[in-house]
């Protein structure tokens, strides 16, 4: 277990290539607190996708080490399958039911939990993400934003430790938009502990507690969002200009 105040995750090191001594990430380092909203940026092509899948265990990391709730995981993806929660830059792939309550229910079926417990995590997560009333409807009639909840609701309910978001935002018109940051709001206010992927840092920066510039496969910059505004620009990720941090939010105050 972690000690007081340790990271919840640790990377050190961490690196990952197709090709013998060609590393696309190379010694990738850093750590996240419990409860944190992070926001991992970079331009196309960075390697940011990469390194969740190699953090989830989708991916063999060359060398390097991950480290989760002090327990060392890096030989291990199947426990770092089940702690680490990937929701997926396409909302439909992810979403497997017929309607919105059984693909909540999908996976909870598959563990084969106990009925009583399915139907208080269903009960929770549909609560927290406001799916109730969706509840007997197709997920292929959902609004972009909707969907985005769906699969959201879909990982959460798994209760992983960490909740990771793969460009959220992509390809979502802006009411639904607007409909992500809320529920990326309320996870935050909750207590969950999120990973946000996104090139697109200028719709959420204002909110987290910690930004991570990803450059070429190696970490430039790890700070608080306000630190490293005036450098992002020239680090491939767009920001208006001559803008302050607390004006960076796509939400009316």
């Amino acid at each position: 277990m972690t000690k007081k105040n340790d990271p919840l995750l640790q990377i050190h090191n961490l690196c990952f290539g197709f090709e013998k001594n060609k590393p696309i990430l190379d010694n990738v380092s850093f750590s996240v607190e419990k409860g944190a909203f992070v926001l991992l940026t970079g331009p196309n092509g960075s390697g940011k996708s990469l390194l969740l899948k190699c953090i989830k265990g989708l991916l063999k990391p060359t060398s390097g080490t991950i480290v989760i709730n002090g327990e060392d995981l890096t030989k291990s993806s199947r426990k770092r399958l089940q702690a680490i929660g990937l929701i997926f830059q396409d909302a439909d792939s992810q979403i497997v039911g017929q309607t919105v309550e059984r693909d909540i229910l999908f996976g909870l079926e598959n563990l084969q939990l106990p009925l009583e417990e399915q139907q208080k995590r269903l009960e929770d997560v549909s609560t927290l993400l406001d799916l109730k009333t969706k509840f007997k409807q197709r997920p292929r009639t959902l609004s972009g934003g909707e969907k985005r909840r769906l699969s959201i609701a879909g990982v959460l309910v798994m209760e992983p430790q960490v909740l990771v978001l793969d460009e959220p935002f992509a390809n979502l018109d802006y009411p639904s938009v607007l409909q992500v940051i809320r529920t990326l709001l309320k996870l935050h206010e909750t207590g969950h502990t999120i990973i946000l992927v996104s090139h697109e840092a200028e719709k959420i920066l204002a909110y987290t507690d910690q930004t991570i510039l990803l450059e070429q496969g190696k970490v430039v910059a790890d700070g608080k969002a306000k630190d490293l505004l005036p450098m992002m620009t020239a680090h491939g990720v767009y920001v208006p200009s001559g803008v302050k941090i607390e004006e960076l939010t796509w939400l009316k105050p």
